[in-house]
């Protein structure tokens, strides 16, 4: 095993001696040691509730013959972030995320890893991660949060944010702003709709580095303690059969992550973090090839806050799983790929179903017969720029007449408070 550098043999008396100083007898030291990476902290609601989730994967790690050993991950809500100048410090953590790991894995080398992620930038930089290591790891995330309820509409942070521009309006009043803040996300879990967290969650499913359910089982239900569980079982399995990240993460699994991507819709930050990832597994991502990919996928989720559905409601009608399937009818999903639950992706989707034409829609009813992301080019952004086309207005789509352009977002907000000045004077 990659841990017996650390461990085996009459020069490594010290290092045992340090191992037993935590508590761990004989036995634990004679089994796979798997690093279970957790992102738990105090500030962030997707990863407020992580310590079960970890425990969960503990459990099945040692359900299935193997030591758990946890360390920690920093996380930045994005949420909490913006608006200010912490904003600026949210992508640099996913480099930190993955240095860390990193660190920490080639430091105490570890025989396999569970990453246990939620947030925007947790996701992405914990891949990296794997991909760089290449050593056994699953991913199992913390899963989404419930949406919020406001009268008789669900909402979710997007929501609030709409609502303070209600507020500056006239258009609603500040004790109903109060009562919506109150009530927007109701507890644990990623943000509800198909922002970046829940998007890279369900595109590691695609991927194939996490189990079925990963991206759509809601924090709150215990299916996601039973999903951690197994998680937690089969990164030991995952040692014992030598299955590492770069053996899942080939060209043709980043095929499927990008189709997925357009036909859910998702932030336009996966175009950020998939080409990352990618680059992390040797493997370079044209944006072109999105365009490309676009012209051929249908678009068939449209999720808050591009529709009215929630990452909840997609559960319910079937998941990633039911996504692919449907896709697949058209030959856009590899079916060949390996990916960490030990069946290949076609194996996978053979148990899939849709329950719920309207949060899915099928092949021959899709929201667009275009995917959901396009990548634009101009003289304002000559290497490229991306939007989520699924949810721009159709009047948005082409403009004809003067254009404003500002140096940046501070500059943008101050001339917009100085026209609503001047038109209240």
């Amino acid at each position: 095993m990659r841990s017996d550098v650390m461990k085996k043999g009459l020069e490594r008396a010290p290092h045992r001696s340090l191992f037993k100083a935590l508590g761990m007898v004989e036995e634990e030291l004679n089994r796979p040691m798997i690093g279970v990476v957790n992102s738990f902290n105090e500030i962030v609601p997707g990863h407020i509730h992580l310590k079960d989730i970890a425990e969960a994967v503990k459990a099945g790690v040692r359900l299935a013959g193997g030591t758990p050993v946890e360390f920690p991950a920093i996380a930045v809500c994005d949420g909490i972030a913006m608006g200010h100048p912490g904003m600026k410090y949210s992508l640099a953590s996913r480099e930190l995320i993955a240095d860390s790991i990193e660190a920490m894995a080639m430091a105490h080398p570890f025989d396999g890893l569970v990453l246990i992620p939620n947030c925007d930038k947790v996701v992405p930089g914990m891949l990296m991660a794997a991909a760089r290591l290449n050593i056994p790891a699953i991913v199992v995330s913390g899963g989404p949060m419930m949406p919020g309820r406001h009268g008789d509409k669900n909402v979710s942070l997007t929501n609030m944010f709409e609502a303070v521009g209600a507020v500056h309006t006239g258009r609603m009043s500040s004790e109903e702003l109060a009562v919506m803040e109150d009530n927007a996300c109701p507890g644990c879990g990623s943000c509800s709709g198909m922002f970046t967290a829940n998007s890279m969650n369900c595109l590691t499913e695609v991927l194939g580095m996490a189990l079925p359910g990963n991206g759509t089982i809601p924090a709150v239900s215990a299916a996601r303690r039973r999903l951690a569980k197994m998680a937690g079982m089969r990164a030991v399995y995952l040692v014992k059969e030598d299955l590492k990240p770069l053996d899942i993460l080939t060209e043709e699994n980043f095929r499927n992550g990008l189709v997925v991507d357009l036909a859910l819709g998702c932030s336009t930050n996966t175009v950020l973090h998939l080409p990352a990832i990618a680059h992390e597994a040797g493997i370079e991502i044209d944006l072109d090839i999105i365009n490309e990919l676009s012209q051929i996928t249908p678009h068939l989720c449209k999720l808050n806050p591009a529709g009215d559905h929630y990452i909840d409601d997609l559960y319910v009608a079937g998941g990633i799983q039911a996504v692919m399937k449907e896709l697949s009818g058209k030959s856009l999903i590899n079916l060949n790929i390996k990916t960490v639950s030990g069946l290949t992706v076609g194996e996978l989707l053979e148990q899939a179903k849709t329950a719920d034409r309207k949060v899915i829609r099928s092949l021959q009813e899709p929201y667009s017969p275009i995917g959901g992301l396009a990548i634009l080019r101009g003289n304002l952004a000559p290497d490229g720029a991306v939007v989520k086309r699924a949810a721009v207005a159709p009047e948005m789509m082409k403009h004809s007449g003067p254009a404003r352009v500002f140096d940046g977002e501070e500059s943008a907000i101050e001339a917009s408070w100085e026209a609503k000045s001047s038109r209240e004077m």
